[in-house]
């Protein structure tokens, strides 16, 4: 009986093929893992919100039944509107959108705009010195101006009203001139060279050319200014003293503060949690529509300048 012995052409062609598998195996291998990551950190930044609907839809004692019923059965759907009548939060809700979210969001986005358009695009002396002071204002916390900006604002009369925090967003913020500076300067400069040449003032040209450009930005600038003013808690708590005039933050606290006294049965947390899921919402629907340009435009003011 006679073996064969196999040709080192054969034995050339099986390593080969096992070269040419080697990085397939290799990339199905890495994006298993990677997705499994993703899958994990998903699941993770999911799950607060889940429980939150899952509790608001329990009564107190599926609530603190162990261990915990994360499908409750029955569901009580009937918590969130009993939970939003318990107080007036149609006028909370009212007094965030209109009378601070939308004129904050709208004063900060037109200043920090013109602001970082001079620091960006403009000549003049001092600028760097300014934009640096500019930046450093950012380390200065809340808790150090907080006392004298209530000083100024009493002296003015501003105080039981939404203008102390409306109207310094009219003033920009260091960080939204930042990024916007950071976003003007990638810009090519010669459609501002050719439009000085049409005879286009500088306002002109950020109006006409820079804004609609950095539409992106913008939007990231809006976003994350509402979304700020839709969860801001201290100042409404400094400077508004009447509860008519309170924005959804503070009626969101005053509820959990009176927990004890809601309803006439013991729902207390069910409320709570049903009140949170609709004030949480909203902010959800806005980031979940726009995350391509919000995206977009984090990448583009973050990553270039």
């Amino acid at each position: 009986m006679t073996t064969q012995t196999p040709s080192y052409t054969s034995i050339d062609a099986a390593l080969n093929r096992t070269e040419h598998w080697r990085p397939v195996i290799s990339k199905w291998v890495a994006d298993i893992l990677r997705y499994l990551v993703l899958i994990v950190l998903a699941i993770s930044f999911v799950l607060p919100f889940f429980w939150m609907v899952s509790s608001a839809l329990k009564d107190d004692s599926q609530v603190y039944t162990v261990p915990p019923i994360w499908i409750p059965i029955p569901a009580h759907w009937e918590n969130f509107p009993n939970a939003w009548s318990t107080y007036d939060f149609n006028r909370y809700m009212v007094n965030t959108v209109f009378k601070f979210a939308l004129p904050s969001t709208l004063g900060v986005i037109l200043a920090s705009a013109l602001v970082a358009y001079g620091f960006a695009r403009l000549e003049w002396p001092g600028r760097d010195f300014l934009f640096s002071l500019c930046m450093a204002t950012m380390m200065i916390p809340f808790a150090v101006t907080m006392v004298p900006l209530f000083v100024i604002f009493k002296t003015l009369g501003w105080i039981n009203s939404y203008r102390p925090l409306v109207i310094p967003a009219f003033c920009g913020s260091p960080y939204f001139i930042f990024m916007l500076r950071q976003f003007f300067r990638t810009i090519p400069e010669e459609l501002s060279d050719a439009a000085r040449i049409d005879g286009a003032s500088e306002f002109g040209i950020l109006w006409r050319i820079i804004l609609p450009l950095a539409k992106p930005a913008l939007m990231v600038v809006g976003l994350l200014q509402f979304m700020y003013a839709w969860n801001e808690y201290l100042g409404p708590v400094i400077y508004l003293n009447d509860q008519h005039q309170w924005p959804i933050a503070l009626g969101v606290a005053y509820l959990r503060d009176t927990t004890e006294s809601v309803g006439a049965s013991a729902l207390a947390y069910p409320y709570l949690m049903a009140v949170s899921a609709i004030v949480t919402l909203p902010i959800v629907i806005v980031f979940f529509f726009t995350q391509r340009v919000f995206i977009e435009g984090i990448s583009l003011t973050g990553l270039k300048g």
